[in-house]
């Protein structure tokens, strides 16, 4: 009988800018409506009000001299160091982000070459063979690479995939809304191989789904709210109370399709790591996710959380906080072999999806 070939996490890593904003950092920002009126409570009010909704205190931003594929770089530097790879083995190399190379003086998005043309480049890497590309899928773009690489590794078209989420989203804000205080600028990336076994491991299941008639612009882009600014820029815009409710209708019940598709009960589901977008909103599709099973009560430590320090790195926040939970940096969260977790994650789109991995 032949052995089946399973899609299998061998390395992790991640990379964490150096600077860190904390929300005492807002207090003196003039902040507009969309209408473009201006906010009148004080700002600390403001920024209070913020922390209480989101759970987020800090977040980090890229160096003035970097990149998103300068970040993407580091992280993929720090997976194929941990997992003792070859780079020149890697099959693809997928790079998820969402608006390329955004500098700080030029804020455009550059994406020619490609972030992962730009990462091979980097890595020095000669094997023609070992294929880059770019994945944009909102915030779902790194577990969307993830489930794309299941495909090359499951068909026996690849042996050996590397996929990176980085993003810079410090660079596409706007400094006169106040939801510029939720971005956050970072990468992570693991190393994912193909690996025979007669017993299921590695990616169990998967499911996506994409709802644009009604919420394909919840998250787009214009120009600032301040109607005297004078740039041209535009900046990531999201209309949160719609997005909150799309959200919590369709997270949920993916992560449910996911794991009945995988045949398993959620008590089997040992961790959640959730896309880290607003903290308030994941306790809240964590509750409605146990209520799809008719449970009350949900376990303690069932769902570890980064965005408090970290704040929403898009694409970067669910491969970072594999990574911090692997290297012991997330206090009395570990991974064992034989645990089940579910990855999830929820943006621009709108895109929702769920893999459910067995360590």
């Amino acid at each position: 009988m032949r052995r089946t070939l399973y899609s299998v996490i061998t390395g992790t890593g991640s990379y964490l800018p150096s600077r860190v904003v904390r929300n005492a950092d807002f207090v003196s920002s003039s902040f507009f409506e969309a209408t473009g009126q201006p906010l009148t409570k004080p700002g600390e009010e403001i920024v209070a009000r913020f922390a209480q909704i989101t759970d987020i205190e800090e977040r980090r931003y890229a160096a003035d001299d970097q990149v998103a594929s300068d970040l993407a770089f580091l992280a993929a530097q720090n997976a194929l160091q941990s997992s003792s790879t070859d780079p020149e083995t890697l099959d693809y190399i997928l790079v998820a982000h969402n608006f390329g190379d955004v500098a700080l003086d030029n804020r455009r998005s550059d994406f020619v070459p490609t972030l992962a043309a730009r990462v091979k480049h980097k890595l020095g890497i000669e094997n023609p063979n070992c294929v880059a590309y770019d994945l944009p899928f909102g915030c779902p773009g790194w577990l969307q690479g993830v489930i794309q690489a299941d495909y090359y590794l499951r068909s026996g078209d690849a042996r050996r995939v590397l996929v990176i989420g980085a993003e810079t989203l410090s660079r596409v804000c706007d400094p006169h809304d106040r939801d510029s205080m939720i971005y956050a600028d970072g990468a992570g990336a693991i190393i994912l191989e193909a690996q025979e076994s007669d017993a299921p491991l590695g990616i169990l299941a998967h499911g996506s789904r994409s709802d644009t008639v009604q919420a394909a612009h919840l998250l787009r882009m214009a120009k600032s709210y301040n109607p005297a600014y004078e740039g041209e820029e535009l900046f990531l815009k999201m209309e949160g109370r719609k997005l909150y409710e799309y959200a919590l209708k369709t997270v949920p019940q993916a992560i449910k399709d996911t794991l009945d598709k995988a045949g398993l009960p959620i008590e089997a589901m040992s961790k959640l790591l959730i896309h880290q977008a607003n903290g308030k909103m994941d306790e809240a599709i964590l509750k409605r996710l146990y209520g799809l099973y008719n449970q009350a009560t949900v376990p303690a430590g069932v769902m570890p959380m980064t965005i408090s320090w970290l704040g929403n790195s898009s694409v970067a926040t669910l491969p970072t906080l594999l990574d911090l939970i692997l290297q012991h940096q997330l206090p009395e969260t570990t991974i064992t072999p034989g645990e089940i977790i579910v990855f999830a994650s929820v943006g621009a789109g709108m895109n929702c999806n769920a893999v459910v991995y067995q360590w």
